[in-house]
């Protein structure tokens, strides 16, 4: 694969993790999240797109 055909999302953390299961703070270090208003570039992949799917109530992601 080439860097043009590998497809990333932009994740935006908008609510805070503060009194959230810990298993939804670790998908959300795990996917480069700490701030609110962080946003980052992940690979579209089945583990991020997991990951995502957990924490969607927290997240603004655009394809």
């Amino acid at each position: 694969m080439t860097d043009q055909n590998v497809k990333k999302l932009k994740i935006t953390l908008v609510k805070s993790l503060i009194g959230r299961l810990e298993a939804h703070k670790s998908c959300a270090r795990g996917l480069g999240l700490s701030k609110i208003r962080q946003t980052v570039e992940v690979l579209d992949s089945v583990e991020n797109r997991g990951m995502i799917n957990r924490i969607s109530y927290l997240l603004k992601c655009e394809g």
